[in-house]
């Protein structure tokens, strides 16, 4: 995630960041600009068409349509956010879940090895999440401590495992009914929110609607020089290019964003959440 000053104006306009959507857009705007330039020679000085052809009355689709391309995208980019916004909620409840089982730990002084266990499998359990949001493998360090199969699933293991050793504690009277309950409900939490990041992570935007905003886009696009040409001229090669610039920015910015959990430059800062339920967790429990 880019971390940066919302009103430091100079730097948004005039640096080209390696996350802006230009370095990806700029061959399809520059293939644009000379199909641009194409279609006007032709219609200026090969077919000398005028403003009174028919074909000087297409500009009036794209007065029609841009107020449904705009609403498309829109929604777009809103449901993508969305998206977006719910993760974050998702893994600021496991940073919050994850404290509290650990102060709730700490307050029960079991014995050292016990403690050290949930010390390592609390975190363990924000690590594996965010590698299998990833679709990657996660051990971590001192895997000993919490053994897990690389062909199954790593997170529900980790809980598993702290669950299991709940009820080992309930078993020798080192923890009570009550506080087994509380705690467990604790470890469901941890459940409850990787279901969450998974139904992000699994459910993208139907095929359909994300195909149909695209070619929507380049329909919409090709088509103006076609219409314009008369009334601006050569300038189309300009103009084109900039609001295809536009429309597929945001198209661009949706995809990028809808799947939050990744390593793109605007995706949810992961990596830190995680170093940092590590760091407190370690804070909590250290003795």
């Amino acid at each position: 995630m880019i971390n940066y000053n919302p009103k430091d104006w100079f730097t948004f306009i005039f640096h080209i960041h390696k996350a802006d959507t230009f370095r990806k857009l700029w061959p399809l705007m520059l293939s644009v600009a000379i199909f641009s330039a194409f279609i006007s020679f032709l219609e200026l000085h090969v077919f000398k068409l005028s403003k009174s052809d028919y074909v000087s009355n297409i500009g009036m689709m794209h007065s029609l349509l841009g107020f449904v391309i705009s609403m498309l995208l829109v929604f777009r980019t809103n449901t993508s956010y969305d998206r977006w916004w719910d993760g974050r909620k998702l893994l600021g409840a496991l940073t919050n879940v994850s404290r509290n089982f650990a102060m709730k730990i700490k307050a029960l002084n079991l014995p050292e090895n016990d403690t050290r266990f949930f010390e390592y499998g609390i975190p363990k359990y924000a690590f594996a999440l965010k590698e299998h949001l990833r679709e990657k493998k996660y051990f971590g360090k001192n895997s000993f401590l919490i053994e897990v199969e690389g062909t199954k699933h790593i997170p529900n293991q980790i809980a598993s495992s702290m669950i299991s050793r709940l009820y080992e504690l309930t078993s020798q009277n080192l923890i009570s009914q009550e506080q087994l309950i509380v705690l467990t409900n604790d470890v469901n939490q941890f459940t409850d929110i990787c279901g969450g990041c998974e139904r992000i992570k699994n459910t993208p935007i139907p095929f359909s609607y994300s195909v149909f905003i695209k070619k929507f886009i380049f329909i919409y696009v090709l088509t103006i020089p076609i219409g314009w040409v008369f009334s601006l001229g050569y300038y189309l090669v300009l103009i084109v290019p900039f609001i295809l610039y536009v429309l597929a920015s945001l198209e661009l910015i949706a995809e990028e964003i809808e799947d939050p959990f990744g390593e793109d430059a605007n995706d949810l800062p992961v990596d830190v959440i995680c170093n940092n339920i590590e760091k407190h967790v370690e804070e909590i429990l250290s003795k």
